[in-house]
């Protein structure tokens, strides 16, 4: 049986990047099942390949929270493009002599949702916006993938390279074991 690898969200390894006081970072269940989750990869000597994250290394540590819509520009996709560029090649080469189980998103993201984003007439000025609530009040859950996960998906099949994705949320943590213990790995 050959080793296996995964390809998992920036934050996933380094909660940090995240969005600074997000609620999901601070709850007790995100971060028991991820860390039991991470601790699960260690133990079935899974690699784990973790991939940047296009907030931060676009707007850094002090930035708002978006939504996909705001994402949704040339700019941000060939960013996401750029920096996922040495990851599709890395992933290609690790394809020849491993198990590549696929990669792991955080649905509700707008950039690493993979099941699940954030959307919302979400931008313009906070200060002196008397329509800000109803901004605010916008912002809802899509059934789509974030822009970082489409131009990801793009590039793999630009290679011509199929692996699956999934997307993590504390209340399907026991996807993410399926994803990983399927008998279909082999690429």
């Amino acid at each position: 049986m050959k080793k296996r690898i995964v390809f998992v969200s920036h934050c996933m390894l380094n909660s940090f990047s995240k969005v600074k006081n997000e609620s999901k970072l601070r709850s007790e269940e995100y971060i028991k099942n991820k860390n039991k989750f991470l601790a699960y990869l260690i133990e079935e000597e899974i690699g784990i390949i973790q991939l940047p994250c296009p907030e931060f290394t676009l707007y850094g540590l002090k930035r708002w929270g978006h939504v996909k819509d705001q994402f949704d520009t040339p700019f941000f996709r060939n960013h996401c493009r750029l920096i996922l560029m040495p990851f599709i090649d890395e992933m290609e080469e690790y394809l020849k002599q491993y198990d590549v189980i696929g990669i792991i998103g955080i649905d509700g993201s707008p950039s690493c949702g993979v099941n699940k984003t954030c959307i919302g007439h979400w931008g313009g000025e906070l200060s002196n916006n008397d329509k800000l609530q109803s901004v605010i009040g916008s912002i809802k859950e899509d059934n789509t993938s974030g822009v970082f996960i489409e131009e990801f998906k793009k590039l793999l099949n630009e290679r011509n390279i199929s692996v699956p994705f999934e997307g993590y949320l504390p209340s399907s943590i026991e996807n993410l074991y399926k994803f990983c213990t399927r008998v279909d790995v082999e690429n």
